[in-house]
């Protein structure tokens, strides 16, 4: 299960010489893919950047027991993972709000966010995928936007295959019922100005 470049990275870290090197090499190898699933995990850059680096921080704490039962990267996203969901717990305890205020509120967070650079219906699917509750947000992320198997997102989660098909089959169903609710809410406000 342990690639080659892996056994590389962990053979350099290993020795106490080419520690350095090994650690840079992983962050170039890891750092994009693992800030994009942070990143639409959480919406924010300057949230993302925090979950990302106390990411690497636990990564780097615990490589040393890493067992090689997946490769690096399943067992980096499973931290991201934990994190992000850590992150968003933390979040969730200072805010509760509506459904469909947390799409609005999200979709003009990232209108306002110099580092968002997707059109109006991209961050509005991001927004509707941020305002799923925080499990179904990490399989829809793992599953729709970066195309993982549920083996590999089962190994991330520590949660069952028939679990993750389940919280994909809801997280998408919300989302369809979000999508029907921004139409009928653009629609009334066309019917509002037209009066």
């Amino acid at each position: 299960m342990i690639h080659q470049d892996d056994k590389h990275i962990l053979a350099l870290i290993a020795d106490k010489a080419s520690r350095n090197k090994g650690y840079a090499l992983l962050i170039d190898l890891h750092q994009k893919r693992l800030y994009y699933f942070i990143r639409r995990m959480l919406l924010n850059h300057d949230d993302t950047n925090d979950v990302l680096q106390e990411t690497f921080i636990r990564v780097f704490k615990a490589i040393e027991n890493f067992r090689g039962e997946s490769s690096l990267s399943t067992w980096m996203h499973s931290i991201a993972y934990r994190e992000s969901l850590t992150f968003i717990e933390r979040k969730k305890k200072k805010f509760t709000i509506d459904w469909n205020d947390e799409i609005m509120n999200n979709s003009r967070q990232l209108e306002e966010d110099v580092h968002y650079s997707g059109d109006a219906m991209q961050r509005m699917l991001q927004a509707m995928v941020a305002a799923l509750p925080e499990k179904q947000r990490a399989v829809f992320v793992m599953k729709y936007y970066e195309e993982k198997k549920y083996e590999e997102i089962a190994a991330i989660t520590g949660t069952s295959i028939g679990a993750l098909k389940a919280s994909y089959h809801h997280a998408v169903e919300k989302i369809k019922q979000a999508v029907e609710w921004a139409e009928l809410e653009i629609d009334l406000y066309r019917h509002e100005t037209e009066e």
